[in-house]
C-alpha cells in the first residue's frame, strides 16, 4: 500500500468526530473524585464489558498477537482463552471490592493487611505501568503507522514517531479532562470500531485463501495445537497449564488497570453482568487476531502475501488484501486499540498516584485539588511514556514476548496475595509484605539475569566463573516454568510467615474474607445475580471448553 485512499480517510475522520462528540458528552462533569477516577460510580454493564475488552486489546495485541499466529499457530490462545478469569472477577473478587468501597487496588490490600502493603503494590503498579505497558502500548502503535503509512513524513519526522505522539498526545487529552468516564465511553465506540474491523481481516483473508478447511491443511496440524510438548524451550504445555492462569488471575482480577473499570459500576449486579459481557467479548481475539496471523502464513504458502517479518502479519493483510473504505475501518481498529488502551493506563496511573500516593501525603485535600493532581499525573505519564520509546526500539521484534515475560515475574506475589487473602483470613499484613518485597526481588531478578544471559555468547560460556554460569543459567529458566515456581515460593512464604506471627485483628477483616462475611454482606450478594447470571456464566465456559477441545491434537 502506497497510501490510504481518501474513503479511508473518510471513515477514519466518521470514527474521530464521533470519538470527539462522545468525550464532549461524558466529560463535562468532573467536580469529585469520584467523578473523575471512577465516573461517579453510575457505569452500566454494557459499558464496563466493552472497556473491560478495549482496555486489554492494545496495538500489540494486534501485532504480537497477528504475529504469533504466523510464526507459531494457536499457542498463545491460552491467553485469550482467559475469559473465565472474567468470570472469576465477577464472582468472587468484585463483591469484596465493592463493599469495601475503594478506588484502587492498593487501597484494598490496605484494608485487608496493612499500610505498608498498599505502598509495595502502588509503587511497583507505577513503575510497571511506565516501563511496560505504556511503552510497549506506544511502541506497538507506531509500528503499526509506519507499516500502514511508510510514506508519511513531516518536516524529517517519520511515520512512527508522527504516529506515536499524535496519538498519544490525543489520547492523553481526553483522560486528562473527561476521567474515567470519557474512558469507559470511549472504549465502548472503539470496541464496536475494533471487532467489525478485525473481522473484516479475518473473514476477507479467508475469502482470499478458500476458506477454513484450506487454512487447516496449509497449517498442518501441529501450528491448529494449542499444546507444545513439555521440552517446547518457548511454550511446554506444564507452563502454559499452570503459568498462564496464575498470569491472567493476577491481570484479570487484582490489576488496576482492568479492574478499575468493575469499581465504577452502578451496583453489584451491573459489575458482574459487566465481567460476564466482557468475558463473551474476550473469547473473540483468538478469532480476530491470531487466525488472520495464521491466514497470513497460509497466504505466504501460496505466494499470495509478502511477509518479510511475522509482527508486520495484520498490518501486511489490511495493506495488500482489503478494498479502499474497509482498509479505513480497520485503521479506525487499529487506532483503537491503541487509544483504549492507552487511555485506560493513562486513567489507571492517575488513580494510583492521587489516591495512593498524593492522597496520603496530603490528607486534608479537597476534591477539587485530587481531580487536579489526577490531572497533572496524567499529564506526567505521558511525558514519561514518550521519553521510553526510545529504549523500547531496543526491543523491536520482541514487544509481546516481552510484555509477557514481565508480567510472568511480577504477577505470582500479587496473585498469592490477593487469593490467599481472601479465602484465608489467618494470612496477615507482615506475611503479605515479606511475600510482596521478596517476590518482587526474585522477579526483578530474573528479568535482570535474562538480559545478562542474552549478552553472552554460547561460545563464551565455558570461560565464565561460577556465579556467572549460575546468574546465566538463573536467566536461562522458562518464563512460563518460573512463573510457577515464584508462585509457589510467594505462596509458601505468605503462609509461613503469617503462622509465625499474630492473627489479623478481626474487626479489620470483616467482609473482607470469605470466612468473616457478616450475613448482610451474604444477602446483598445473593441479591445482586439470578438464573440469567448463572446461564450466562455455564455459556461462557462450554464456549472456551469447545474451543479448547478443537484446538486439541
Amino acid at each position: 500500500m502506497t497510501g490510504l485512499h481518501y474513503l479511508d480517510w473518510l471513515v477514519v475522520g466518521v470514527y474521530f468526530g464521533i470519538l470527539a462528540l462522545v468525550v464532549w458528552r461524558t466529560a463535562r462533569r468532573q467536580e469529585t473524585s469520584a467523578d473523575y477516577f471512577l465516573a461517579g460510580r453510575n457505569v452500566g454493564w454494557f459499558v464496563i464489558g466493552a472497556s473491560l475488552f478495549a482496555s486489554n486489546i492494545g496495538s500489540e495485541h494486534l501485532v504480537g498477537l497477528a504475529g504469533s499466529g504466523a510464526k507459531s499457530g494457536v499457542a498463545m490462545a491460552h491467553y485469550e482463552l482467559h475469559a473465565w478469569c472474567l468470570l472469576v472477577l465477577g464472582w468472587v473478587l468484585v463483591p469484596f471490592y465493592y463493599r469495601a468501597g475503594v478506588y484502587t487496588m492498593p487501597e484494598f490490600l490496605e484494608r485487608r493487611y496493612n499500610p505498608t502493603a498498599r505502598w509495595i503494590l502502588s509503587l511497583v503498579s507505577l513503575v510497571a505501568y511506565v516501563f511496560t505497558k505504556v511503552s510497549v502500548t506506544v511502541y506497538a502503535g507506531g509500528t503499526v503507522f509506519q507499516a500502514l503509512l511508510p510514506e508519511l513524513e513531516i518536516a524529517g519526522i517519520n511515520s512512527f514517531w508522527i504516529g506515536a505522539v499524535s496519538v498519544v498526545v490525543l489520547t492523553g487529552f481526553y483522560t486528562c479532562f473527561g476521567g474515567l468516564r470519557a474512558v469507559v465511553y470511549t472504549d465502548a465506540v472503539q470496541t464496536v470500531v475494533l471487532i467489525l474491523g478485525s473481522l473484516c481481516v479475518t473473514a476477507i483473508g479467508l475469502y482470499q485463501l478458500g476458506g477454513w478447511a484450506e487454512l487447516r491443511e496449509l497449517s498442518g496440524t501441529e501450528r491448529f495445537n494449542l499444546w507444545r510438548p513439555a521440552s517446547d524451550p518457548e511454550f511446554p504445555w506444564p507452563g502454559m497449564l499452570f503459568a498462564a492462569p496464575i498470569v491472567g488471575l493476577w491481570y484479570w482480577c487484582t490489576d488496576q488497570y482492568i479492574v478499575q473499570r468493575t469499581l465504577a459500576a452502578r451496583n453489584l449486579k451491573m459489575a458482574r453482568r459487566g465481567t460476564l459481557f466482557g468475558a463473551y467479548l474476550k473469547i473473540t481475539p483468538v478469532f480476530l487476531f491470531i487466525v488472520p496471523g495464521m491466514i497470513a502464513y497460509a497466504l505466504v504458502q501460496k505466494n499470495m502475501l509478502v511477509l518479510d517479518d511475522p509482527d508486520q502479519a495484520f498490518p501486511a493483510m489490511v495493506s495488500q488484501l482489503l478494498p479502499v473504505g474497509i482498509r479505513g475501518l480497520v485503521v479506525g481498529g487499529l487506532l483503537a486499540a491503541l487509544m483504549s488502551s492507552l487511555s485506560s493506563l493513562f486513567n489507571s496511573c492517575s488513580s494510583l498516584f492521587t489516591v495512593d500516593i498524593y492522597k496520603k501525603i496530603a490528607p486534608r485535600a479537597s476534591e477539587r485539588e485530587l481531580v487536579t493532581v489526577g490531572r497533572m499525573a496524567t499529564g506526567v505519564v505521558v511525558v514519561l511514556g514518550l521519553l521510553w520509546i526510545p529504549a523500547m526500539q531496543l526491543v523491536a521484534g520482541a514487544l509481546y514476548e516481552y510484555l509477557q515475560s514481565v508480567q510472568a515475574y511480577l504477577a505470582p506475589p500479587m496473585t498469592a496475595v490477593f487469593f490467599l487473602g481472601v479465602f484465608w483470613k489467618r494470612v496477615n499484613g507482615k506475611g503479605a509484605v515479606a511475600t510482596l518485597l521478596l517476590g518482587f526481588a526474585l522477579g526483578l531478578a530474573k528479568l535482570g539475569c535474562q538480559v545478562y544471559a542474552g549478552l553472552v555468547p554460547p561460545e563464551r560460556l565455558e570461560t565464565l566463573s561460577f556465579i556467572q554460569q549460575m546468574l546465566v543459567a538463573y536467566g536461562s529458566i522458562n518464563f512460563l516454568l518460573f512463573c510457577v515456581y515464584l508462585f509457589l515460593f510467594c505462596c509458601a512464604t505468605l503462609v509461613l510467615v503469617s503462622l509465625c506471627t499474630a492473627k489479623p485483628d478481626t474487626a479489620q477483616i470483616a467482609n473482607l474474607t470469605y470466612a468473616t462475611n457478616t450475613a448482610e454482606g451474604r444477602d446483598e450478594v445473593r441479591a445482586s445475580w439470578n438464573r440469567w447470571d448463572v446461564i450466562h456464566t455455564t455459556v461462557v465456559l462450554l464456549i472456551i471448553l469447545s474451543v479448547y477441545l478443537y484446538f486439541t491434537g
